[in-house]
């Protein structure tokens, strides 16, 4: 095991760790322990009961955070034609097929989404083995496969974030910065829950939000009570 820093083991006598907190004393706490000089990132990790061994109990999407995430997303569009204007009109950051699919075989990745518009995909399809395994890869259950290309923009720059079930189960999703206002950051948690709890499988059994933990970027996790759920 990793050794721990003298920051994190301070920060860690602050924190009950035989306690669940409420969510929004879970997020005060977090931000008040937070030792980083940059303004960290507030995730939430959501371990469900699911078997993601299962077809139907697999879970992906995206949402977008009503107090967006703090962080200015570039986007890449891959498109043709009008839907190449219409995704530079939006915002995109960067447009184009070819010449992008060629960039990225040769190493650049200076974006942090890609969209495509399903005609592209044939294409884009190509680059699987190097996006997919980044988690980069369009997909039409987050929305970032489809001819809408101006919403799927600005959804994307309006706090879009995008969540998904590992082997374990659990869902990581980043809820916005430590220098926002603690009722925002309650109101992102609040809004991915309910997503989440929307997305329950009907296979699943037994409890489905089994371990709920709020952290900072480097900081410990703390646990929220299930009943705030």
């Amino acid at each position: 095991m990793a050794k721990k820093g003298k920051k994190y083991i301070e920060a860690l006598k602050q924190i009950d760790r035989s306690k669940s907190y409420p969510i929004a004393e879970a997020i005060e706490l977090a931000k008040k322990v937070n030792f980083t000089k940059f303004d960290a990132t507030v995730d939430v990790s959501f371990r469900l009961g699911i078997d993601t061994k299962k077809a139907d109990q697999q879970i992906r999407g995206a949402v977008v955070l009503p107090n967006g995430t703090g962080k200015t997303q570039r986007v890449l569009v891959f498109a043709k034609g009008e839907k190449a204007k219409e995704a530079e009109a939006a915002g995109a950051d960067y447009v184009g097929d070819a010449e992008y699919i060629n960039k990225i075989n040769q190493g650049w990745f200076d974006f942090d989404v890609v969209v495509a518009t399903p005609d592209m995909m044939g294409e884009v399809g190509k680059l699987g083995r190097t996006l997919g395994p980044k988690g980069l890869m369009p997909n039409p259950k987050t929305g970032t496969v489809t001819f809408d290309v101006e919403k799927a923009v600005n959804e994307i720059k309006a706090g879009k974030v995008e969540y998904r079930a590992d082997k374990a189960g659990i869902v990581h999703v980043p809820i916005g910065k430590a220098s926002f206002d603690d009722e925002k950051l309650v109101e992102n948690y609040n809004t991915i829950l309910d997503t989440l709890t929307k997305a329950k499988p009907a296979s699943s059994k037994g409890k489905y939000f089994k371990n709920i933990t709020v952290s900072t970027t480097m900081g410990p996790g703390l646990r929220v009570e299930s009943a705030s759920l």
